[in-house]
């Protein structure tokens, strides 16, 4: 199992981040005629937000490759023994897979609307329809699936530190989001809250 590991792991969130978000922004940047990305690079809560959660992410898949060629290293970050085994390795897989899926079939309902930040100059559409009439922010949720993935194919401190850090940090941009959708749309986003839950 840790061989088919060491191989997977990197090549999914290669898969995940280059199909998911690079080739995504892409497109969306060709058909807008702007970068999508949109995270400030000042000094404010908001930046600071944009900054941790890039830094957890390039910190995860460092952690991703090493494994690839160290697994033994996996030992050094205080496994969790009782998790260390097949069966949750295989849900961790399946897992991985799911919020993959996810990802990808939540930002083709987002469309032209995908950005990564907060887009203040361009107003974007109100999404409310696919993935979005059961949760407010899917493609968050997907993120947390793949940390949830992650954590239970390498049961370790470290990845668990990736989750409860990711997952915090998702949970405060969610909220400055929403600030902004309801000072953007108004009632609309008031009555699609009062709909849908925040995550699922």
């Amino acid at each position: 199992m840790i061989e088919i590991l060491r191989m997977a792991l990197p090549i999914y969130f290669i898969i995940y981040f280059g199909v998911a978000f690079v080739l995504k922004s892409v497109v969306v940047a060709k058909r807008i005629g702007k970068n999508p990305l949109v995270l400030p690079k000042d000094d404010s809560a908001y930046g600071l937000i944009g900054r941790y959660f890039k830094l957890t992410l390039i910190t995860m898949f460092i952690y991703v490759i090493s494994y690839a060629f160290f697994p033994n290293w996996h030992d050094n970050f205080l496994p969790i023994s009782e998790l260390n085994l097949e069966v949750t390795k295989y849900i961790g897989l399946a897992v991985l897979l799911g919020s993959l899926v996810w990802t990808v079939i939540a930002q083709g309902h987002m469309k032209n609307s995908w950005r990564i930040g907060i887009d203040k100059d361009t107003k974007t559409d109100l999404v409310t329809s696919g993935l979005f009439t059961i949760s407010r922010n899917p493609i968050f949720f997907g993120i947390i699936l793949s940390l949830c993935g992650l954590f239970l194919t390498t049961p370790n401190a470290l990845t668990a530190l990736f989750l409860i850090l990711g997952y915090v940090l998702i949970q405060v941009q969610i909220r400055l989001e929403e600030e902004f959708l309801t000072k953007e749309h108004g009632q609309k986003y008031f009555d699609y809250k009062q709909k849908v839950r925040r995550l699922i």
